[in-house]
């Protein structure tokens, strides 16, 4: 089931999310963040008007995704930035592909025009999910980041609603 989020998911998607805080060169976050810190993110992309779903099967959160401002300026205002998270033991089970489906139905029924995802690289996985949704990439930045002693290339994919 994919539904919006609720507050009593926060810890959830803390614990989901710092897998990859912590273990991988996915989020160039570095710090573990809890619960609280992800109700706060989540208010924060309510009040924008945008989306935070989760799919959730017998009660447990297997995944998340949501869209937050591509930018603050005004302008930018149809643009806006994707991002998607899955229990790892629930990866290439289609979770992605149904939050995916969701996000962007609803993102075309608010007015969204262009929807951006920044995957770091190598992630063929990220990459697929993007493409299967027509995102194409268009940019390519190397070595922006540095996490668990290496430097990370990142990349933006972009479709047009």
């Amino acid at each position: 089931m994919i539904r919006p989020v609720r507050a009593d998911d926060c810890e959830s998607i803390a614990r989901i999310y710092n897998h990859y805080v912590l273990n991988t060169l996915i989020t160039f976050e570095e710090q573990a963040v809890s619960g609280a810190q992800i109700e706060e993110r989540t208010r924060e992309v309510a009040a924008a008007g945008l989306p935070w779903l989760v799919a959730e099967q017998a009660g447990q959160v297997l995944g998340y995704a949501y869209a937050s401002r591509w930018k603050a300026r005004s302008a930018y205002r149809f643009s806006v930035e994707i991002t998607i998270y899955l229990d790892p033991d629930f990866v290439g089970q289609g979770q992605g592909s149904q939050l995916y489906a969701q996000l962007f139905s609803l993102l075309r029924e608010n007015g969204a025009h262009a929807v951006i995802g920044g995957v770091a690289l190598p992630n063929p996985a990220s990459v697929a999910l993007h493409e299967k949704f027509g995102m194409q990439q268009v940019a390519h930045f190397r070595e922006v980041g540095f996490k668990l002693g290496r430097w990370v290339d990142v990349g933006y994919w972009q479709v047009t609603l």
